[in-house]
């Protein structure tokens, strides 16, 4: 993104930080007009980040702040950790870049959500119960190149609690308004005018008065500390094995405690063969080069003494498949399921994009949030290709996943490709709208490969409609280069928007609308 920053200052309430800090001497003081965190403004003229949310102090390297809170940059060199000097409490340290903006930028706003899908923002503004109407935020335009989109919870009587999405448009001279139906065009020095004005004034075609900022979910780091930055192995006694909370392909999986603070999850290694420890590190080692929002993220290992830890980030909610089955999986509503099928295909195009072949995709290996946000994992089998090239397997583990594995991989020469991961992704989508029902649940296992090289596949649920079923057959194709590539896929479900025709909200009476300009409330398109 560029420089955008807005025009006034907004005051802001903050408080001393009175955690541990640490005095250091700073590094060389070099300012490298790099991005801050994920905030890609330039440090040349303004060193000041202004805190976004509260962060204590991890180890004797890093430094506490509260949210609001400012700081000067002392070194940038490294954008996931910056060295600061505290404005208020003269305190030097490192903190996470992913927890700080610019100060007066754009991007330290607390309604400003920088590249969110407009699925992503409905799902966080209709998750945020802390008010009933009103609630906003500001988002960049999938749409409009530099272009910004306002999207505000709103309520009826025939629709009740719903997503307005209006588009924000800039004028040559630098104003910005908001794209109504009609009316004149009301225009704003900058965004940060435009939502004070909007807040205070009943201003016509709004479809309420802004009342206050979307809940932001605070950002993954990428460490769990200053002092683990790089740092492959973790020493065995800072991990604490807390509860058993499932099964990966090589051992027991756990959710811990780091240095008893940190909430994590720790994979076993079960066998202590050295084909196995080669695996199980070999996962690892893929963990780490491969980084996203849709995967989940890797802190180190344990490779010293028994059993052998892989260290990651801990998801509440467990996978997808055992939260599908439960109660609260049946209160997903069909957006619901939209919007992850729409976040594994994003994860699923990174791989593709890196030349990794997961090769063992399932409602299994997706992992849960609160927020109905996933992430990967497993990547046991997962194996780097060359551009256009695949994977050919010599052997077959006996625990290999046979239903969600394409016809090319199950037969000799047992060949992988990104097409074949296609194929258990289709599997995968079946998985989710049948709320974790069993792939080819009356069919023995043995049976399977015969049947799909035949031409068998699974038939529609009654309750899927047929535009997502036709896709999900396309995922099947027995031509691997005929089934669609993930970046398309991602683009089809982020592209779905669900309505219904009636006030039941049942799948029987769903509407699919094909995301576009249509989705802003100043087209005249209306759906019948």
């Amino acid at each position: 993104m560029g420089n955008k920053c807005c025009s006034c200052d907004s005051s802001r309430k903050r408080k001393s930080g009175s955690s541990s800090y640490t005095q250091q001497t700073p590094p060389h003081l070099d300012i490298n007009p790099s991005a801050v965190g994920q905030h890609p403004q330039n440090l040349t003229t303004r060193k000041i980040v202004v805190a976004l949310y509260n962060y204590e102090a991890r180890d004797s390297q890093d430094i506490s702040f509260y949210k609001g809170d400012r700081m000067e940059v002392q070194n940038n060199s490294d954008p996931d950790w910056l060295f600061v000097q505290h404005l208020n409490t003269g305190r030097q340290g490192y903190i996470p870049g992913v927890l700080v903006a610019i100060e007066l930028s754009v991007e330290s706003e607390d309604w400003f959500f920088e590249n969110i899908s407009r699925i992503e923002a409905e799902k966080l503004l209709l998750g945020d119960t802390s008010q009933s109407r009103g609630i906003f935020l500001i988002r960049t335009s999938e749409h409009i190149p530099d272009g910004y989109a306002l999207s505000v919870k709103n309520w009826d009587m025939d629709n009740g609690y719903s997503v307005k999405h209006y588009r924000i448009k800039r004028m040559d001279t630098g104003e910005y308004f908001i794209s109504f139906h009609q009316g004149r065009k009301k225009a704003f020095n900058s965004l940060a005018e435009l939502i004070v004005a909007y807040s205070e004034m009943n201003l016509p075609n709004l479809c309420y008065t802004l009342t206050k900022p979307c809940r932001k979910p605070e950002p993954t780091m990428k460490d769990l500390a200053y002092g683990y930055k790089d740092k492959w192995e973790i020493p065995r006694d800072e991990i604490e094995l807390v509860k058993s909370i499932g099964e990966g392909n090589f051992g027991e999986v756990w959710y811990g405690k780091c240095r008893n603070r940190f909430e994590v999850a720790v994979k076993t290694l079960r066998k202590t063969d050295t084909k196995s420890r080669e695996e199980f590190l070999q996962e690892g080692a893929i963990m780490k080069k491969v980084q996203h929002r849709r995967l989940v993220r890797l802190y180190g290992i344990c490779s010293k003494g028994e059993p052998i830890y892989i260290i990651t980030e801990y998801m509440a909610n467990g996978s997808l498949l055992d939260y599908l089955k439960k109660d609260q999986g049946h209160t997903l509503k069909f957006e619901d399921l939209i919007y992850i099928a729409s976040q594994v295909a994003s994860g699923m195009a990174h791989l593709e994009s890196l030349n990794l072949i997961h090769r063992n995709l399932g409602a299994r290996n997706i992992l849960l949030d609160d927020y109905n946000s996933i992430k990967i994992c497993d990547f046991g089998l997962s194996r780097f290709v060359k551009t256009g090239e695949v994977y050919t397997a010599i052997t077959l583990d006996l625990k290999f996943p046979v239903k969600w594995t394409a016809p090319e991989a199950l037969n000799y020469p047992n060949i992988f490709s990104h097409k074949s991961d296609v194929w258990s992704y289709g599997v995968f989508l079946m998985e989710l709208f049948t709320f974790g029902q069993i792939p080819y649940e009356e069919i023995p296992i043995s049976e399977v490969p015969g049947l799909i090289s035949s031409g068998y596949r699974m038939p529609k649920p009654e309750d899927l409609p047929t535009e997502i079923y036709k896709m999900i057959e396309k995922c099947w194709h027995e031509q691997p280069n005929k089934r669609p590539p993930f970046k398309d896929l991602e683009y089809y479900f982020e592209s779905i928007d669900v309505k219904y025709s009636d006030k039941s909200q049942n799948s029987q009476n769903l509407v699919l609308i094909r995301n576009g300009p249509h989705c802003y409330e100043d087209h005249n398109l209306k759906i019948k």
